[in-house]
């Protein structure tokens, strides 16, 4: 009895390929080009580019030269908030370190270890407090992270006390190393 489940080798077929009749070609519609994408914005000699929300683009570097380079890239009237939330970190610690990663200026008590941030948006700037929950009053702003905290500074609204005690306790405290 034969097994069921062989099967016959398949026969070569002894026909001929079938050449195409000659006819005249239909032009093909053009196919929709593709969007090309668009490259970030090179930043030309002297000129600082904008990234989304009004947050200049910086190059990482270290010491004032480039926070001051931020905050002069600072759109509007977050430049002259940028510059005083500066001389305040500045004045209410002596000796801060400074430093621009991630597009955003840093203040550390050492080199490496950080306890603020600034970042602008479009119509504030974000001061991030890295052990901000163990600041008195506790800065507003909650975060995914339970030590980090933050303030938003709206056009008008920067309370120099408050954000000069803030810091003074920020600095004070261990810092994030980043």
């Amino acid at each position: 009895m034969a097994n069921k489940t062989t099967r016959k080798p398949a026969k070569a077929s002894k026909k001929a390929p079938r050449k195409r009749a000659a006819t005249k070609a239909k032009p093909r519609k053009a196919a929709k080009a593709a969007k090309p994408r668009k490259a970030p914005p090179k930043p030309r000699a002297g000129k600082v580019v904008l990234l989304s929300g009004g947050n200049p683009q910086i190059a990482k570097g270290y010491g004032d030269t480039p926070v001051e380079a931020y905050i002069t890239a600072m759109p509007g009237w977050k430049r002259e908030v940028g510059r005083r939330l500066d001389a305040l970190i500045a004045r209410a610690v002596p000796g801060v370190k400074k430093a621009v990663k991630w597009n955003s200026p840093f203040y550390g008590v050492e080199e490496g270890v950080w306890f603020l941030a600034l970042h602008c948006f479009t119509k504030y700037i974000k001061v991030t407090f890295f052990r901000g929950a163990d600041l008195r009053p506790v800065p507003p702003g909650p975060s995914k992270h339970k030590d980090t905290r933050y303030l938003d500074i709206y056009e008008g609204a920067l309370d120099e006390a408050q954000f000069t005690a803030w810091v003074k306790q920020a600095a004070a405290l261990p810092g994030e190393p980043m």
